[in-house]
């Protein structure tokens, strides 16, 4: 049955959606984020797209509430229970420091000492009783809590992974005076060891919790006043979605909700132009973030931080992020070094060009003054800006102090935010045993298709690949995501010591799990796929190996014969006379949604493609560059560099010695 679905995701800086229509065709909008609350721009852009919320079927949205919340330390007030003698976990942390060099920096745990409780209680890590639950002072301290005006609560026990009996007890307790819903229990949330990484993602979902379901529960009621009276889905990091109804329950899941939404949106137009590997670089306002797809499946990880001292050990695509974004300010340090972000111009006041009062250079305004974007076709500007006051203050405040002409210093300026994002691809490809060259790079966002071609020279990848919408990929991620629920179990015993029968159990047990979780997703689903992993590593080391397993029964031999081959293609290495251990168990069940045919989005206009020449700046001298509009370019097109691809969305930046040819999607495909 056709039905209208529509994609929204809100950014820092623009709401974007991607809708299609019962007979195939696509709208699009983007709008100004509505910072203060978010459901309004999501409104804004239904009806920015021609649309209202009575009309659509379905939303599928990915919001930035709970990352924003946890960066910016905006969180509910959170109450903590835990074994005594260990309430301070997790503000001792791990041997890490916030600067890696020098003895300053601090750390501002997420649940001060004040409201962190103990109770008698005490489970051994086979999970034996080794000292009763004291209910009295769980019934106590829950009170006391609730007294000091705490409106969430987390109860972390020591190795509850192993036995969750006391946390459940406790919760039973905690739950019947509770005022209200947001009770996180640490092992149903995450049933793994490692007490401090377990406790503070316990803790980012309860400070999530009240924000995001404050959030859902108005955005839901905004779109039933405009007569959608229909649940939602939420992406989640994981690059799945979610039913909102329950989406509050588990909180901490839709933290990288937006970058994962842009990576599953990179390996639906990837595996349907087919290409298997490619390195994706999104790059926004304020960062860049940066995945890896390898064989058609984005990477995901349980071992990322979202902010120093805050670890969140739940199964997220593998994304990372470095401050160097459109707007990225340039400045000089104490050195007379030049750096590049992290800190950030915004949306407000923005880069100089935008014209909101913005006065120090940025990376946007090195591309405005390169000839790389076009002053008239900025979007959310105030005043219009001059080129020329773009380049006094690249004089005054870059170009000067180091003896540069302005153009030399915009130029330095976009080669260190390359350098800063070419660390980042490094990160996720290099460091995991894959070489660049054996892929492309898939280059989105608002300003990573700018960037994109001079990046991949600087690293070596061949081949870069430009979707037809690179600035709304976050929004038509939505549109594609399927449901998804993972689940993860901590076994930490050596392979040898574990009966195949249990192995056999606890896969069984996560399946029937995350089966239920994705039944909630009713009609939207059309079959269910489901991915086995064992994370391993030999005995004495710290980290995991990700072990892929292709039976719901395996057998010892053959995960240790995998995870021997994944330990080998990581590190070359192989040490036949050291254990493995298994350490954890995950189980994702996917609920895959109707395909989307990307062919729709790609539909031209038919238009005037060659708009004409621009005077562009690239490798320390000017060249004349062809400006062509992308919406018009038909398939099979060559366009050779020097070349300025201009659209709505985004600008595409062809340095010289490039070309590009658009494929049968639409998408671009330069050989660099």
């Amino acid at each position: 049955m056709a039905r209208r679905i529509a994609g929204i995701d809100v950014g820092g800086t623009f709401t974007d959606l991607v809708m299609q229509e019962a007979d195939g065709t696509i709208r699009i909008a983007k709008v100004p984020t509505t910072a203060a609350n978010q459901a309004g721009g999501v409104l804004v852009a239904i009806e920015a797209a021609g649309t209202t919320p009575a009309a659509l079927d379905l939303i599928v949205h990915g919001t930035t509430a709970t990352t924003n919340a946890v960066l910016e330390r905006k969180l509910a007030k959170v109450g903590l229970i835990t074994t005594a003698g260990f309430r301070d976990v997790l503000e001792l942390g791990r041997r890490t420091r916030p600067r890696a060099y020098g003895m300053t920096g601090s750390f501002e745990p997420l649940i001060p000492r004040e409201w962190r409780r103990e109770v008698a209680e005490r489970m051994d890590a086979r999970g034996h009783v080794l000292t009763p639950l004291d209910e009295a002072a769980v019934e106590r301290e829950v009170r006391a809590l609730l007294a000091e005006g705490c409106e969430a609560l987390v109860i972390h026990f020591l190795h509850a992974y192993a036995n969750p009996a006391h946390e459940r007890r406790a919760g039973e307790i905690a739950r019947a005076i509770w005022p209200n819903d947001y009770v996180t229990l640490g092992h149903s949330l995450l049933s793994e060891f490692r007490e401090y990484e377990r406790g503070t993602t316990a803790s980012v979902n309860a400070a999530v919790q009240p924000v995001l379901d404050r959030y859902i529960r108005h955005l839901q009621d905004r779109l039933a006043e405009a007569g959608h009276a229909r649940d939602l889905l939420v992406m989640n990091g994981n690059g799945g979605t979610v039913p909102a109804r329950a989406v509050a329950r588990e909180a901490a899941k839709t933290v990288m909700s937006g970058p994962a939404s842009g990576v599953m949106a990179a390996a639906a137009t990837l595996v349907q132009s087919g290409v298997r590997n490619a390195i994706t670089c999104d790059m926004g306002g304020t960062s860049t973030d940066v995945a890896l797809i390898a064989g058609g499946v984005p990477e995901v990880s349980a071992e990322l931080s979202i902010a120093y001292g805050l670890p969140i050990h739940l199964p997220m695509v593998d994304v990372r992020t470095v401050g160097a974004g459109g707007g990225s300010i340039a400045w000089i340090d104490r050195g007379g070094m030049l750096r590049v972000g992290p800190e950030s111009a915004g949306s407000a006041p923005g880069p100089i060009c935008y014209g909101r009062g913005g006065v120090r250079p940025t990376v946007t305004d090195a591309n405005l003054l390169l000839g790389r974007l076009d002053p008239d076709g900025l979007l959310a500007t105030g005043r219009r800006v001059a080129v020329e006051e773009v380049r006094e203050a690249f004089a005054r405040e870059i170009g000067d102090p180091l003896g540069m002409t302005p153009e030399q210093a915009a130029e330095a300026v976009i080669r260190l935010a390359n350098v800063l994002m070419a660390g980042a691809i490094r990160m996720v490809s290099l460091s995991r045993g894959h070489d660049p060259r054996d892929f492309a790079l898939f280059a989105f966002g608002g300003a990573g298709p700018l960037h994109a071609v001079a990046l991949a020279r600087e690293i070596g990848i061949p081949e870069v690949f430009v979707p037809f919408r690179p600035g709304l990929t976050n929004a038509l991620g939505c549109l594609v995501a399927d449901l998804r629920q993972d689940v993860v179990n901590t076994l930490n015993r050596g392979l040898d010591d574990i009966a195949e029968s249990e192995i056999a159990e606890v896969l069984a047990a996560q399946e029937s799990r995350g089966r239920s979780g994705v039944a909630a997703g009713g009609a939207e689903v059309e079959r269910i796929e489901v991915q086995r992993v064992a994370e391993m590593q030999f005995r004495g080391q710290t980290h995991l190996i990700r072990v892929p397993l292709d039976s719901a029964a395996p057998t010892r031999g053959q995960i240790q014969a995998a995870f021997e081959e994944a330990y080998h293609a990581r590190f070359q290495v192989r040490l036949p006379e050291i254990r493995a251990v298994l350490v954890n168990l995950t189980t994702s069940v996917v609920g895959r949604r109707r395909a989307f045919d990307l062919r729709a989005l790609a539909a031209g206009d038919g238009g005037e493609a060659r708009l004409g020449t621009r005077r562009l700046y690239a490798d320390g001298a000017w060249h004349e560059a062809t400006i062509w509009r992308r919406e018009a370019l038909r398939q099979d097109a060559r366009i050779p560099g020097p070349a300025v691809l201009q659209q709505a969305d985004a600008t595409i930046i062809l340095e010289p010695g490039s070309e590009a040819v658009v494929d049968a999607l639409g998408n671009l495909r330069v050989r660099v």
